[in-house]
């Protein structure tokens, strides 16, 4: 992997992907990008991953795409073509919004500095969001004259409510950590000293938990803005038919009748 994206995988199972460009805020190359798909892609398939990390070295978590990687940078030139826009996107931010998703493995994002439109969504994407006061989640969309993107119109109005992502999105309003933790945009909120070790900590106990069931109740949750009543119940029955035939079950069980801690397997 690019030295820029750093990713190894514990002896715990938590794939731990770093961004490390710390001289451009992280700000995410091509490379960058497809190397984070990449890296959930061999998560998904890798039963040795059980959850995965996400962080960033230096003052900032991620600035977002680097601007001589995007394709609106382009925008009036004589061989600019828009269809080139969407397309990047779609092959782009997009894809590693959708696979941080529809991973069925527990994420967690620390987000220690700054977070900025496809940087804070790559943070939002994730089950789990630690913070510190300073932090700060931005959106400069509007001062671009762009169309909010990186799943961002997705992502807040289930996170914050749709009045609250409009101003987010629209005046381009920042928020601390503390409000992003009030507004649910993240899990918790502690000091800049105890952010690495908190989401490490967080990783390594969802990494330790049923994996198989932990990724259908997220698939479950996930869905449930798009499914009605009848449709989620019946999903939850074959979800958790699936769950049943997990080890982890029965390990599960006996521990509850035995009166010790599980040791989950994550089969």
């Amino acid at each position: 992997m690019d030295d820029e994206l750093q990713v190894t995988i514990s002896t715990n199972g938590v794939m731990h992907i770093q961004l490390s460009r710390p001289d451009a805020k992280n700000a995410l190359t091509i490379a960058m990008r497809d190397g984070i798909v990449e890296a959930l892609t061999t998560a998904r398939s890798n039963s040795e991953v059980r959850a995965i990390l996400i962080s960033g070295v230096g003052d900032a978590f991620c600035a977002g795409m680097d601007l001589s990687a995007s394709t609106v940078m382009q925008a009036g030139r004589d061989d600019f073509r828009p269809r080139m826009t969407s397309e990047a996107l779609r092959v782009g931010v997009q894809s590693f919004i959708k696979s941080l998703w529809e991973l069925d493995k527990p994420t967690v994002a620390a987000v220690h500095g700054a977070a900025v439109g496809p940087g804070a969504h790559l943070a939002l994407a994730c089950d789990f969001v630690i913070v510190q006061p300073r932090t700060k989640f931005v959106w400069t969309f509007p001062k671009w004259g762009l169309v909010v993107d990186a799943g961002g119109a997705y992502l807040l109005p289930r996170l914050v409510g749709l009045a609250k992502a409009k101003a987010l999105v629209m005046l381009g309003e920042s928020i601390n950590g503390e409000d992003a933790v009030n507004l649910g945009l993240a899990y918790e909120c502690v000091s800049i000293d105890a952010v690495a070790a908190t989401a490490q900590q967080l990783a390594s106990r969802l990494a330790a938990g049923p994996t198989r069931s932990l990724g259908l109740s997220k698939r479950l949750l996930n869905a449930s803005f798009e499914t009605n009543l009848n449709a989620s119940l019946e999903l939850e029955g074959h979800f958790q038919a699936l769950a049943t035939t997990s080890p982890d079950l029965l390990e599960g069980m006996a521990a509850f009748r035995e009166k010790r801690d599980a040791t989950f397997s994550g089969d």
